[in-house]
């Protein structure tokens, strides 16, 4: 009895850390350096909306305005039960982070070249949370010699899978 409890357990944890958004082109356009978690400060309609799916991290990035950091240009769209008390689709959402982390954010972003990346929008114990990211901008030659690797990797696994059959 007690190992179907943990079974249950483990699919419940996992359950609380489903993903409801992605940002699948950072990884093709930034080099990620560190990563970060961090909550977000939302209205209960927008909770809803993500909790439904309504989310587009694409266009989305991170500011550091004084000693706050804001989510900027990401999509959440509107609660389909909602009434008059509704939220703007694109409004800056505040990030909640440590001191520390806030303080080493504001202290890499200050060198040449680095950015902070939304990377992942997922629930964690019921509260919304967003992976960021300390990125560098890839060089087009990068992007070439990034896709050219995941080719000749493909073409190994295929290699290695119909050899064993």
């Amino acid at each position: 009895m007690s190992e179907r409890r943990a079974a249950t357990a483990k699919t419940r944890k996992e359950a609380a850390e489903r993903p409801i958004a992605d940002n699948r082109q950072a990884g093709h356009e930034y080099h990620l350096l560190e990563m970060f978690e961090a909550g977000l400060v939302l209205v209960g309609t927008e909770v809803k909306a993500m909790r439904e799916g309504r989310v587009q991290l694409r266009d989305a990035y991170c500011r550091l305005q004084g000693s706050e950091a804001y989510l900027l240009n990401a999509h959440v769209g509107q609660y389909s039960h909602g009434g008059y008390a509704s939220h703007e689709a694109t409004r800056p959402r505040k990030l909640l982070l440590r001191h520390e982390e806030l303080n080493k954010l504001i202290g890499k972003t200050t060198e040449k070249g680095l950015t902070i990346v939304p990377l992942r929008l997922f629930f964690k114990n019921g509260r919304a949370k967003l992976t960021i990211a300390l990125a560098k901008g890839k060089k087009l030659y990068d992007k070439r010699e990034t896709i050219k690797r995941r080719e000749i990797d493909r073409e190994t696994r295929a290699a290695i899978k119909s050899r064993r059959v």
